[in-house]
Formats: C-alpha cells, structure tokens, sequence
C-alpha cells in the first residue's frame, strides 16, 4: 500500500479535501496480485472551484506525475466540488471489470485459418 499512501499523502496535502477516496482496483484487472497499478479517486474539494472537468484532472495529474510515470497504468478520477457532490447524494461510479488485453481487442475471438473454424 506504499503508492496508494503517496496518493493519499499527495493529494490531501493538495487539495485539503473535504472527502477523499482511493481505491486500488488493480485485482480488476490482468496484473500480479497485490499490484499498486490502476487506482480510482473519488475527491471532493473546493479547490475545484470554477473549474473544467479538464482543469481538475490537470490538477491531479500534476500532483501524481512521478506515480503516473512509474508504477501507476491507470487513473480513474472523479472530481467534485462540496455542491457537485452534495447533489451526486455522495456517491461515485462504480469502476467496470477489465475485460483483458486479449479479450478486447477486435478479432481475437475470431478464427484465422478456415480449419480452425472447422469448415
């Protein structure tokens, strides 16, 4: 839990959010166990304050460059101002399971040669 801490660390000394949630969905997707890999945020600051979706993940994205260059593959954020959030009744998406490298991309369910698809 060494990155998920420097995430935590990072953005609290950042954003002084009001909630902070960080969650380590690496199991949810084809890594190691116990990997620090893919993580989902949930922040609610009002440091967000005027500002674009775009602008927030900036923002975060800046605080987490050396995670995000290093041991970090994904980062899914979810960014409120107090309001926003009040309004979400405090709830933050649930993340999707990974459906694997393989599995996603186009074709690879698809036979090559005709005696694979037994014809």
């Amino acid at each position: 839990m060494i990155v998920q801490a420097d995430i935590e660390q990072k953005l609290t000394g950042a954003l002084t959010p009001v909630y902070l949630e960080i969650v380590n969905e690496s199991h949810m997707h084809s890594v190691p166990a116990n990997s620090e890999t893919h993580f989902k945020v949930t922040a609610v600051a009002e440091a967000f304050s005027g500002k674009r979706k775009v602008a927030r993940h900036q923002l975060v994205y800046g605080e987490l460059k050396q995670e995000l260059a290093g041991p970090v593959h994904a980062l899914a954020l979810h960014l409120y101002t107090p309001e926003e959030w009040a309004e979400r009744q405090m709830l933050s998406p649930e993340s999707p399971n990974c459906l694997g490298g393989s599995k996603k991309d186009p074709g690879n369910d698809t036979p090559k040669h005709d005696s694979e698809a037994g014809v």
